[in-house]
């Protein structure tokens, strides 16, 4: 199987997973989402306290060796065993998923080609940009709704960790994306990232 890989970048709360999910179901059923949140690295060895005050929004927190193994395994047509990450406990649950390519992979997170090595394995770069504000305001809303997080605690990692690593290490994949899509971005812009997609990867348009 030809296995074309696009990568979806952007900060936290711009619409990268949203934008993922759009298309994957534009594409059903060639496509599926690899998610960088499953590739954090395993902190079992830490106490339970020090883990939440790791800085997950550092490239550092990723375990990119294990990703580019996966990546380029999907690309070679193989299935691969995929990590799971659970956000709880800040731990890598013990079991993996065999994970069956697709003829697109939708890698979605805050860096998927920050790293060099990663950069030439994707057909398709997207960078997903939105204001601040929005940003926060739908980190908020996750953070305490889906991870159990309090809002002085989401404020204080987003003034500390969250827009600083933005800066740092997020926004710079803006100036190599093939594509940037801002948060507001109109239907036939969405419509235009679909069929370049389909190109790609030689998928017919749905109906034809």
């Amino acid at each position: 199987m030809k296995v074309t890989l696009v990568a979806i970048a952007g900060g936290s709360g711009s619409g990268k997973t949203w934008l993922a999910r759009e298309l994957e179901q534009r594409l059903t059923p060639h496509a599926a989402i690899l998610s960088l949140d499953d590739f954090y690295a395993d902190l079992s060895h830490m106490p339970v306290e020090d883990r939440a005050r790791c800085n997950f929004d550092a490239p550092e927190a990723v375990d990119w060796a294990l990703l580019q193994q996966c990546l380029e395994g999907l690309l070679r047509g193989e299935s691969v065993m995929m990590p799971q990450y659970d956000f709880t406990s800040h731990t890598r649950k013990p079991r993996r998923r065999r994970w069956v390519p697709k003829p697109v992979v939708l890698v979605e997170g805050l860096w998927p080609w920050q790293q060099s090595g990663l950069r030439d394995l994707y057909a398709l770069k997207v960078f997903r940009s939105a204001e601040e504000q929005i940003r926060l305001t739908r980190r908020l809303n996750r953070d305490t709704t889906e991870r159990g997080r309090t809002p002085e605690s989401v404020h204080h990692q987003w003034a500390h960790q969250v827009e600083p690593m933005h800066a740092q290490f997020v926004q710079p994949q803006r100036s190599s994306a093939n594509i940037t899509l801002p948060h507001h971005a109109p239907a036939w812009r969405l419509n235009k990232l679909e069929q370049r997609i389909r190109t790609l990867a030689q998928i017919p348009t749905a109906g034809s």
